[in-house]
């Protein structure tokens, strides 16, 4: 696969997940937003199975099994799943398409934010302003122009610090354990059984409500879990980081695109400018690390 060729395919996510807010929203008119993750995650999982137990088995023919230790690593990534794809999904019932969108795309600049904090990962200077310049624009596309800020829009916002610590670390543990679809159908797993618990506890579970909801828990389980999640995982290995960070963080533009079409979905003007400072604060955040290292390269082939 050429680098064009993978990120052809990372703009296919991006679309698929922009698209997946549509029926994130459609599916909560007939059930609850624990009972509508455990499900779709779980159909995300069955998704990428087999190609998981293909893994496994070659991991055994090298004598590499996976040990006790990635075991609470898979487990601890299907936490942070959860804690992000529930809060997205109840903020999702309060807000619109488009502010989720564009609010969960905070998780970008916060990813090396908090690999400082966590890990002391130094990040590049531009990841403050950036990260600043998301809050405003959040603030903006929120409503916060007329000092209020809907409770939906909260909750998504709030879902961008477990994504962050997700994003962070699952690079780490997938590539020591050297079994990406282990990871990802394990950890779906994990997050689709504690969210079906919860919703046993919290949420009235009935048949007819997921029969109704059955075509966005299909998308969103087959398309966005499954086939998107682990398409991401086939062009990462073939795309640059930048490239990869840059054309995913475009999963906020598809989302308001099918917000306006297929729910009518409008921003105002200051929505409109909170959008476009997101995306530029999103997009300089990766660029900028990338101009800074290729004119020191120049500097270098050419000290003169």
């Amino acid at each position: 696969m050429s680098r064009l060729q993978a990120n052809l395919l990372l703009t296919f996510v991006a679309l698929i997940w922009g698209s997946a807010f549509v029926a994130q929203n459609k599916g909560m008119a007939d059930v609850g937003p624990l009972l509508f993750t455990g499900v779709r995650f779980l159909v995300g999982s069955a998704v990428v199975l087999p190609l998981a137990v293909l893994e496994w088995r070659r991991l055994s023919r090298q004598g590499r099994p996976l040990k006790r230790l990635d075991g609470w690593h898979i487990a601890g990534l299907g936490l942070l799943m959860t804690l992000g794809a529930v809060m997205q999904q109840v903020g999702i019932q309060y807000t619109s398409v488009t502010n989720a969108g564009f609010l969960t795309a905070v998780y970008v600049p916060l990813v090396p934010v908090l690999g400082w904090l966590l890990l002391r990962q130094v990040a590049h200077w531009s990841v403050w302003p950036a990260a600043a310049g998301c809050l405003v624009g959040a603030f903006l596309l929120s409503g916060a122009h007329q000092l209020s800020i809907g409770l939906g829009d909260l909750w998504v916002l709030g879902s961008a610090v477990p994504w962050a610590v997700h994003v962070l670390m699952v690079g780490r543990w997938a590539d020591r354990m050297g079994a990406p679809f282990l990871v990802a159908s394990g950890q779906f797993a994990v997050c689709g059984l504690l969210s079906l618990a919860a919703a046993g506890i919290m949420e009235p579970l009935r048949w007819t409500g997921i029969a109704a909801a059955a075509w966005p828990i299909a998308y969103t389980g087959v398309l966005s879990v499954g086939v998107a999640f682990t398409a991401q995982v086939v062009a990462q290995r073939y795309a640059h980081a930048a490239d990869a960070a840059i054309i995913l963080s475009s999963e906020t533009l598809f989302a308001a695109g099918f917000g306006y079409l297929l729910l009518g979905e409008r921003l105002n003007t200051a929505g409109l400018i909170g959008c476009g400072l997101m995306l530029a604060c999103i997009l300089l955040v990766q660029l900028l690390p990338l101009l800074g290292s290729l004119t020191r390269r120049r500097i270098l082939a050419n000290p003169s």
